[in-house]
């Protein structure tokens, strides 16, 4: 009972954090898909991969009640193996959950792969390569911003979702028809690269750009070169859109289930390869979680690569690194490399202290259970 009266407390300390995975808030209804025909997930016993199962389990069991801890999902994998898996408040295995800003992650990923394949040129092309053709004369595009400015949220532009009365704040752009119209329109607050600003119309205008070079839409192309290589089926998730269904929200609102947000984790745990295929380039992986930048914001946890989150997490008597995406409600694909371990939640505590919670469960119960 000890560690089920502190573990609620404990979310304040970490409260700075809320509206880092931006996303907008509210609620977002489940989406149940079908079952993915032969899918393979056998639950390991925890010793099997080095892990406490008893520890372990604890994170469950010393949970509140599911009304007041507001979890969706946990699901932890060792070693490639899962190990736990637990949902909660009308959830299962077959709900695809809204990743908010998660999305953003996922967006980096399609980056690289756009970049491996040549459809992009490279991090340091402007913009204007890409976006002239359809948004001919808009301001942004004369100011040398490039892929990599959009990566690091260090734009320049007008934007910052955690300022409501940002010119460019997300809940602005969701009122407009194109939204990277609005995204390019934006004045300038500083030159780019000289700071980061959060600003979800950053990876929006980035999956504006693939669409535009690779000359398909974002889902058509995520399905045949990443979600299509992880065997992760197209009624199993679904893309949010914009400017009358024309194009594709990449800076938040993908509906995943657990289990593939999982495979997206053992896909960069593992360096970019799946089952013997380099979906993504090593080279992308180690230069898209590596540090770029970081947020000033009190509680903006560590730093920021390629639209992945960085940070270091208490692990025994020292600490481990911890890259992950993160999307507002508590949504969360954990990786930590030097344990070969990843971590997924979800919740629907939307714009609330308590999602932050699985960083508790991370550091209290899951990476402790860790023993060799």
């Amino acid at each position: 009972m000890c560690a089920r009266v502190k573990l609620l407390p404990l979310i304040v300390m970490l409260a700075a954090l809320v509206g880092c995975g931006g996303g907008g808030g509210g609620s977002s209804a489940p989406l149940q898909v079908p079952a993915p025909a032969g899918e393979q997930w056998t639950l390991v016993a925890p010793n099997e991969v080095g892990m406490d199962a008893g520890l372990l389990n604890r994170s469950v069991s010393e949970l509140p009640d599911p009304s007041s801890h507001g979890l969706a999902s946990m699901l932890v994998l060792r070693r490639g193996k899962p190990v736990l898996e637990r949902y909660w408040n009308g959830y299962d295995k077959d709900t695809a959950h809204d990743l908010r800003s998660a999305t953003k992650s996922i967006t980096s990923l399609l980056v690289g792969i756009a970049l491996d394949n040549q459809v992009l040129s490279s991090v340091n092309a402007p913009i204007s390569d890409y976006l002239s053709n359809a948004y001919p004369g808009a301001p942004a595009l004369k100011r040398d911003i490039t892929l990599e400015h959009l990566l690091t949220m260090s734009s320049g532009l007008a934007c910052n979702d955690w300022n409501d009365d940002s010119p460019g704040n997300e809940n602005k752009m969701y009122k407009q028809s194109d939204w990277v119209q609005f995204i390019l329109n934006l004045d300038s607050a500083f030159v780019p690269g000289l700071m980061n600003q959060y600003c979800t119309g950053g990876p929006v205008t980035l999956g504006r750009i693939v669409a535009e070079a690779g000359k398909q839409p974002i889902p058509s192309f995520a399905a045949a070169k990443l979600f299509g290589p992880l065997g992760i089926a197209s009624t199993s998730l679904q893309w949010a859109d914009y400017n009358n269904h024309t194009q594709t929200d990449t800076g938040g609102h993908i509906y995943l289930r657990p289990r593939d947000m999982s495979k997206i984790g053992q896909l960069v745990l593992q360096g970019g390869q799946w089952n013997g295929q380099q979906v993504i380039s090593n080279a992308w992986i180690t230069r898209s979680t590596s540090r770029h930048g970081a947020f000033s914001r009190v509680g903006a946890r560590g730093g920021y690569g390629y639209l992945w989150w960085l940070s270091k997490e208490n692990y025994k008597t020292g600490q481990v690194d911890v890259i992950r995406a993160d999307g507002n409600g508590g949504q969360y694909i954990f990786i930590v490399p030097a344990l070969d371990l990843v971590a997924v939640f979800t919740g629907e505590n939307y714009d609330s202290d308590k999602a932050n919670l699985p960083f508790q469960l991370l550091t209290t119960y899951v990476l402790a259970a860790v023993q060799q």
